[in-house]
């Protein structure tokens, strides 16, 4: 039986506690009305996405115009240029708790996910490994309700995270009230309770006939856990794009892509395996796991390159084709990115992509654990950039910042997650011993 270590809880408490300290003074520093976001505009230097509070007018272009209504739409624009930049100011610690909880949280539904497919597919190679994507899934819980309170709380528009809840907006909007029957708050957090008991329901039983086959001397356990897999990827693969489409590509109610769920579950597919390959080098490190050998390394840093790849193909033809076809109201998605978030937009092209290529391109590099970690440790984070870039950019436009409240936000999350993980990991024992594929596992030569 594993037992948490001492340095484990004061890590991950120390993170908990600093994270809390900096999302605090995340909200506390932002604009709490419009007259402090435009002193913090004019002290801070803020990019007011070109306009000029002082714009003057050609009089050669107001020829034979009525002058009072010129200063009126004047004073109508500026008005309205203040309060968008005060909304977006506003929105940015709101917005780092939300990528940081969606993306620990999506780490443990990616890693669900790859369970439930090693179980119905019945995997030979995988088993051993079973107790470490039990102990990440562990997680999925207290993140799946983090992630419902804060999207309840969007609906009680104590933020502008999602512009389509609100009722100004809607009103002048004709393309958000074409999909008002499906944009629709109500709606939005049922099928958000719907996602999250289905997922959560799954992982519960699956996990309870896993421990259960452990003192069982048939494998009417392993069978159920076969049949329950199968019926959950068919209702997986349904929720986890309607998922994306809720919580994520709806912040641009505008713009839509028909790879975008696929997209983000290559994401949190790959960021799932890449956890399962870090905490099972750790548990290695520590002594357990001994039966874990370089074959089952060797076959996660193969995941690893895989979906790394098939993430960056998904990327790739979600971006060109769009970008080839020049379509306004489609394009615009894409220029907002690489002109205000260059640097993140092509830098995860590296993390995600080229440095994972280039490094586990090697068979004999997948079988280097310190290889492994260095690559999963960029992998990480050039995932957190990626959900960083389908969100942000939605919420306060070019008002963005990797500061305080982003890196208290991945601080918080992460320690709450490493907490959940590890003490998951000490109610059962690490070796699934009584799965019936537990031998094939444990002699796995490739």
């Amino acid at each position: 039986m594993y037992s948490i270590t001492k340095n484990i809880k004061i890590l991950s408490f120390s993170m908990m506690l600093i994270g809390l300290l900096a999302l605090a003074y995340g909200f506390y520093s932002a604009p709490h009305s419009l007259e402090e976001a435009k002193e913090m505009v004019s002290n801070h230097g803020y990019d007011d996405h070109g306009s000029n509070y002082g714009e003057e007018y050609n009089s050669n272009s107001i020829e034979n115009t009525d002058k009072t209504n010129v200063d009126l739409q004047e004073d109508s624009h500026k008005m309205s240029h203040d309060e968008h930049v005060y909304h977006q100011l506003s929105n940015r610690p709101w917005s780092a708790l939300y990528v940081a909880a969606l993306f620990f949280f999506l780490i443990s539904l990616g890693t669900l996910a790859f369970y439930a497919i090693q179980r119905a597919s019945q995997a030979g190679w995988s088993p051993i490994l079973f107790r470490v994507m039990e102990g990440i899934t562990g997680y999925l819980l207290p993140g799946s309700i983090i992630v419902f309170v804060i999207l309840v709380l969007c609906t009680l528009h104590l933020n502008h995270v999602f512009v389509w809840m609100d009722p100004e907006v809607v009103a002048h909007d004709k393309i958000i009230q074409a999909k008002s029957g499906y944009l629709d708050s109500t709606f939005f957090l049922a099928r958000a309770i719907f996602y999250i008991l289905g997922w959560n329901l799954y992982r519960y039983f699956s996990r309870k006939f896993s421990i259960a086959q452990d003192k069982s001397d048939g494998i009417v356990n392993h069978v159920r856990n076969f049949k329950l897999s199968a019926g959950f990827l068919a209702f997986f693969i349904v929720t986890e794009s309607m998922m994306s489409w809720d919580w994520i590509m709806s912040i641009d109610p505008h713009w839509f892509s028909t790879l975008f769920g696929w997209y983000v579950f290559a994401s949190m597919f790959v960021s799932g395996i890449t956890m399962i390959a870090l905490i099972t080098i750790y548990l290695k490190s520590q002594g357990y796991l001994e039966k874990v050998n370089d074959n089952h390394m060797h076959d996660l840093a193969k995941f690893m390159f895989g979906v790394s790849v098939f993430w960056a193909y998904l990327w790739f033809s979600q971006f060109m084709l769009i970008w080839y076809a020049n379509i306004p109201e489609e394009v615009v998605y894409f220029v907002a990115r690489i002109q205000d978030y260059s640097l993140p937009f092509w830098g995860m092209i590296v993390t995600n992509l080229i440095f994972p290529f280039l490094v586990l391109m090697n068979s004999d590099y997948k079988r280097v654990n310190w290889l492994i970690v260095m690559t999963g440790i960029v992998i990480l984070f050039g995932h957190y950039l990626d959900f960083y870039n389908m969100i942000m950019p939605g919420t306060v436009g070019d008002q963005w910042f990797i500061g305080v409240p982003e890196i208290g936000g991945i601080l918080f999350f992460g320690g709450l997650f490493i907490y959940v993980v590890f003490k998951t990991l000490t109610k059962a024992s690490l070796e699934p011993s009584g799965d019936p594929l537990f031998k094939e596992s444990e002699k796995f030569v490739y």
